[in-house]
């Protein structure tokens, strides 16, 4: 075990065992279920908010880590560590799941204990792709959220559910295999599944024990991992899994969705496919660039003329991730640290967007925008809180929305301004579409009269907007706290795919500082034993 503590397998496990707990529940004490799984998500929140101070400012490299030898051969093992990237998507993940448990309070009437075990368990497998350093342990988690998440859609989702469950399945799975192929690839041609190592091996000379790659196998393994984590984010053309997906899912599963698991995408974009393939990520760049920006005008577009609500605020995913992967593809640290704000900003604007749009569906029983209208007089805090959420999805400053966006196109425009140019167009188009929405649904004059005596927020949906609401703030105007902790490791990650700044290991003096860290790594790796090269 490397030195550090045992707080990352407490995140990933703590769910687990309080999904455990619940089975052995009676299943017919639905009110006990419900406070046991708040209890066990607010618990694992607290546990998360313990990372941060573990972190230091402006320290690359990964930090807390948990080392085990799992299976002696072939060489897995229980790897984990931290960085300033993964620290917050986690944090994201442990904010999200008690606000679903809360989400889902009254609207979940079957299978109770069922629905929040499979939600916890849903929690374990994406904490533990954010922590895994070692690919065969990134993989299982990575297949271990696909179960609750498509269960979730299959049994609790709407009129079209299995079919929603299946083609989710269908396409990660299909994403899954290229990336399985790629471990297994790097695996035979390294002898280890450990992700620092590997990198260390990749960077480093064949005439000093490292392994180059030629230049057509180093974009074949780039692929295998891109396009699984394309389908993921989604990247145009590979998104038609996710309005299906969104529509029919619960509210909580479309929270947890678009919050965190579209997070997994690009998160793998940064931890792998840079890292690992740096001449291959800068070939592609100006293909995935050019994905990245017709999925922010696509997706805008298709959702300015959606009449469900639901889809509406789905497309919308794929507009503001493409932010996201472009950001990731500039190549600029300032727009690699607007991706990771923005994809922590989308999921909580977005995140917000579907608790609302749930809470309307709640009392109305329809996404179909024709069917509301003028719901800001019976509903005016809902109306409020709904406007609120929308600004912040816009990118008014102030707001969360607008800090990620705002970098990304900032350090985009250094690199490309021609990239930054064309995906500007996203922010005009995005206040047309939810300006629109928000016009047709809460404005205007009701014409159903089922419409006129809605109940506004209750108590219980009251405190989940409050709480939306002032992290939408808090991130708007104390963006520092993030962004000072995200520095070093977008740094780190630029360093690492810039083709200027090279590992050259052999001479101490002369090599850059992230070729002396993962040196230092290497030799760490190699004394453990955690370094099979064959």
């Amino acid at each position: 075990m490397l030195p550090g503590e045992h707080l990352l397998s407490v995140l990933i496990f703590f769910p687990a065992m309080g999904a455990l707990a619940l089975l052995l529940l009676r299943g017919d004490d639905h009110k006990f279920i419900r406070i046991i799984a708040l209890i066990v998500s607010l618990a694992e929140f607290l546990f998360s908010l313990l990372v941060i101070p573990k972190v230091p400012i402006g320290v690359p490299g990964y930090h807390l880590e948990e080392f085990a030898k799992w299976i002696s051969q072939p060489p897995i093992n229980y790897h984990l560590g931290v960085d300033g990237i993964s620290l917050f998507l986690v944090i994201l993940t442990t904010f999200l799941t008690p606000i679903s448990v809360l989400a889902s309070w009254k609207s979940i009437e079957h299978r109770v204990k069922e629905f929040f075990v499979m939600l916890l368990m849903l929690e374990v497998g994406v904490v533990g792709v954010f922590l895994s350093l070692d690919l065969f342990l990134f993989f299982l988690f990575w297949e271990v959220m696909l179960i609750p998440m498509a269960l979730l859609i299959g049994i609790w989702g709407h009129e079209r559910r299995v079919y929603a469950a299946v083609k989710f399945i269908l396409y990660t799975m299909a994403g899954s295999i290229f990336m399985l192929i790629g471990i297994i690839w790097l695996y035979n041609a390294t002898g280890t599944f450990d992700l620092p190592a590997i990198r260390v091996l990749l960077h480093t000379p064949a005439s000093q024990g490292g392994l180059e790659l030629s230049s057509s196998t180093e974009m074949l393994l780039f692929l295998a991992f891109f396009v699984a984590f394309a389908i993921k984010v989604p990247l145009f053309p590979l998104h038609t899994w996710l309005p299906d997906a969104h529509v029919e899912a619960p509210t909580a599963g479309s929270v947890m969705l678009a919050g965190v698991l579209l997070k997994m995408g690009t998160y793998g974009m940064i931890r792998f496919c840079l890292p690992l393939f740096p001449g291959a990520s800068h070939r592609a760049a100006g293909w995935v660039a050019a994905l990245a920006i017709i999925g922010i005008i696509y997706g805008a577009l298709v959702a300015m003329v959606q009449p469900n609500l639901k889809k509406l605020v789905a497309y919308s995913s794929v507009s503001h991730l493409g932010f996201v992967v472009l950001g990731i593809f500039a190549f600029h640290n300032i727009s690699m640290q607007g991706a990771v704000y923005q994809m922590l900003a989308h999921g909580i604007s977005t995140g917000a967007l579907f608790l609302l749009v749930g809470m309307l569906y709640d009392r109305r029983h329809t996404f179909e925008i024709s069917e509301y209208g003028g719901l800001a007089t019976p509903m005016p805090k809902l109306a409020a809180f709904f406007l609120f959420v929308a600004l912040s999805s816009l990118g008014l400053p102030m707001l969360n929305g607008f800090v990620g966006e705002f970098l990304v196109l900032l350090g985009t425009y250094q690199q490309h301004w021609q990239w930054a140019s064309w995906a500007a167009l996203g922010v005009i188009l995005s206040a047309c579409y939810l300006l629109w929405s928000y016009q047709r649904v809460f404005f205007g004059e009701i014409t159903r009269e089922e419409n006129r005596t809605l109940p506004d927020a209750s108590a219980r949906e009251k405190w989940i907007l409050v709480t939306m609401a002032v992290v939408t703030l808090w991130m708007g105007i104390g963006a520092t706290f993030i962004t000072s902790r995200t520095a070093a490791a977008a740094q780190n990650v630029i360093d690492q795919v810039e083709p200027q700044r090279p590992y050259e290991a052999a001479a101490p003096n002369g090599a850059t500082p992230q070729a002396k860290r993962d040196s230092s790594s290497a030799a760490k790796a190699i004394s453990s034993g955690r370094l099979g090269i064959r």
